[in-house]
């Protein structure tokens, strides 16, 4: 098993009750245009920041590495990672050393994902995200990419039974501005996007911003670009042996969330479900 990588956008916010205000002032910059802004040479991020090129390194040290060319190759692997394509992907799980059955590989890398995904969340970020999707209220709207569409679809399926005003967008970006039309302030926005991440999930994200809806993001470790116009953002780890990512730790955020707005609106989810029932017993649609 690969040891998981530290995510230099982690350690800054774990870390920013140590620095100094200088020093917050830089983490925002880097922040802002993460991981991009961390690339450029010491003087013009000090520049950027308005802070002195000792600001830059002194920061980088407290945060673990040995200085500023440290910091940046971490960011540059990181970049790396985000736009790696699937034989690559796989070429990196088969260079390690990694043995045993691909079971227990897969086993041991998605129970890291969960560990590393519970320990990076914000309770008080799922407790809010929570009564949004359980306000009554709102309007829902979920999508997802290529890869995570079947995560916008079980979160639906599950929302349209507990709650009404549940919509899955359609597969094809050409008909989401109809559904945008319909955004607005009382309106959250649930996006899916993994790497290698959609422009189109961005675009709609921006525009449905703009019209004043929240959205909330679940991406992975890295983040989507759909991070900088989202108003809630579940990071979840993704990596597994595989040419593709695992969307199990997502999986474990999403089904939680249900748990929560189920328990949240239990007396009217407990009458629309019986109503449901009655009507699979109607339509004998499911063998007694």
């Amino acid at each position: 098993m690969q040891p998981a990588r530290q995510i230099v956008k982690d350690l800054i916010l774990a870390r920013r009750s140590e620095l100094t205000a200088s020093e917050r002032g830089l983490a925002e910059v880097l922040l802002r245009d993460y991981p991009v802004a961390g690339l450029q040479s010491v003087t013009r991020l000090a520049a950027a920041a308005g802070v002195s090129t000792p600001t830059v390194i002194r920061m980088a040290r407290k945060l673990g590495f040995e200085g500023y060319p440290d910091l940046q190759n971490a960011l540059r692997e990181e970049a790396a990672a985000q736009i790696r394509e699937p034989i690559a992907r796989r070429a990196a799980w088969s260079s390690g050393t990694d043995e045993g059955h691909t079971l227990n590989r897969f086993a041991t890398a998605v129970t890291d994902n969960l560990r590393n995904t519970l320990d990076r969340l914000d309770v008080a970020a799922f407790d809010t995200v929570a009564r949004l999707l359980a306000d009554p209220a709102r309007q829902i709207h979920i999508a997802g990419g290529r890869i995570t569409r079947s995560n916008a679809d079980y979160l639906f399926n599950h929302l349209q039974i507990i709650r009404p005003n549940v919509t899955l967008l359609s597969q094809s970006a050409n008909v989401w501005p109809q559904y945008i039309l319909d955004m607005g302030p009382g309106t959250v926005l649930v996006l899916f996007d993994i790497r290698r991440y959609e422009a189109d999930l961005a675009r709609l994200a921006a525009l449905a911003t703009e019209r004043g809806a929240q959205v909330v993001l679940f991406t992975d470790q890295w983040g989507s670009p759909v991070s900088a116009t989202a108003a809630h953002v579940f990071n979840a780890h993704v990596e597994a042996p595989s040419s593709w990512d695992s969307t199990i730790a997502i999986m474990l955020l999403v089904e939680a969330l249900i748990a929560e707005v189920q328990a949240a609106r239990w007396d009217a989810a407990k009458d629309r479900i019986e109503a449901l029932e009655q009507m699979f017993s109607a339509t004998k649609l499911f063998r007694s």
